[in-house]
């Protein structure tokens, strides 16, 4: 194998890759990045959950293919001059040359190193990259890290007519957001699970402005970009019944600056800590909203202006999972409804469509 490629590419194409690959495994290869020169360049990293596939632009001389230690390969390029690497091949002992650095390294069999599973594309859709990373982005942070229930440990994707929904739970607080799709193909409506840890490498390899097609299979899924593809397993479950999930309809409705409201969460929040934890205590007046909260190192008090009564409902929330919501929110001004102080906060938009809705259960709060 030999092949000559722009160093700062190929080093874009093995951290892409790599972030795919096991950290530990009793199969060896899986420790490496599948390197094949072909037609094009291509850097394959598996873990067996997830697989990272990233094609490079490269001038390839000798077709080939071999598996390199991730961490070594991807160490050398990242310290290589800013040149032309030039990489060739001879029974599993590879020469890499960049400007007057050299290095000679053993690679392994390609044999070892398992095919990425081939997604038979039942259903799919198409999109921006720019969209969909916000999409993940705004609801990842509600993805269950509780292995219990494993289909929460995952985002759901539902797929109607031109829309697409993302879902995330986790006990204590749900993330929903709704956006246009460019294309859709196979039977609609269709749904599926994506795990929370493929999701945060799609949201990363989502970085340009062009398309991205999702494919669903039988049992996995495949997100595309022009020069990477990713798949992964599907989640398998019962997913929660989101939409009997979330109260609406509810009595009391005010509506606030998306900043203003984080930023006197934020500062009542400094006297919260992992070893000192308290809730927030929110009382929702009549054009107020007062936070107040209390540990053993003092207590912090804070006011913010609101539009509309909340007829002094008084309301324990988790200051982190408050917090997430509103940093998520993708709109300035928001609406907050209310059934009562056991109720759980239902967050959207104040006008306009509804792209998205956030849901945190209260707390409850001792007596003063």
């Amino acid at each position: 194998m030999k092949f000559s490629c722009e160093k700062a590419l190929l080093l874009s194409a093995v951290s892409t890759a790599s972030r795919a690959v096991a950290v530990k495994s009793s199969i060896p290869a899986l420790e490496g990045i599948l390197i094949e020169a072909g037609n094009e360049l291509r850097l394959t990293g598996y873990n067996l959950e997830t697989g990272i596939r990233a094609r490079v632009p490269a001038e390839i001389r000798e077709k080939g293919s071999l598996v390199l230690s991730a961490r070594l390969f991807g160490e050398i390029i990242r310290k290589m001059p800013d040149d032309v690497v030039v990489f060739s091949s001879e029974n599993y002992t590879v020469n890499i040359k960049c400007g007057l650095s050299e290095f000679n390294i053993l690679g392994t069999d390609p044999e070892e190193f398992p095919e990425l599973p081939a997604v038979d594309q039942v259903n799919g859709l198409t999109m921006g990259q720019s969209v969909l990373r916000s999409m993940i982005s705004q609801t990842l942070f509600a993805v269950s890290d509780n292995e219990s229930r494993p289909v929460h440990t995952g985002s759901l994707f539902e797929v109607s007519g031109e829309e697409l929904t993302v879902v995330s739970v986790d006990g204590y607080r749900l993330a929903l957001r709704r956006e246009k799709v460019a294309h859709t193909q196979g039977v609609l409506p269709f749904s599926f699970v994506a795990p929370g840890s493929a999701l945060s490498e799609v949201e990363k390899i989502c970085s340009g402005e062009e398309e991205v097609s999702i494919s669903q299979g039988a049992r996995h899924i495949l997100f595309q970009t022009r020069d990477i593809v990713l798949v992964c397993r599907r989640l398998e479950g019962e997913f929660l019944a989101y939409q009997n999930a979330i109260p609406r309809n509810s009595p009391i409705r005010v509506e606030g600056d998306a900043r203003a409201l984080l930023q006197s969460i934020e500062r009542v929040s400094l006297i919260i800590s992992d070893k000192l934890k308290s809730p927030l205590r929110c009382v929702f007046g009549d054009g107020m909203l007062s936070i107040t909260t209390k540990t053993a190192i003092g207590d912090a008090a804070d006011q913010c202006p609101i539009t509309g009564d909340g007829q002094g409902l008084e309301i324990g929330f988790n200051n982190k999972y408050l917090m997430d919501a509103l940093k998520a929110a993708p709109a300035d001004r928001l609406r907050l409804e209310f059934a009562s102080g056991v109720a759980p906060c239902v967050i959207l938009p104040a006008g306009g469509e509804e792209n998205f809705i956030y849901m945190v259960l209260p707390v409850r709060l001792k007596a003063n």
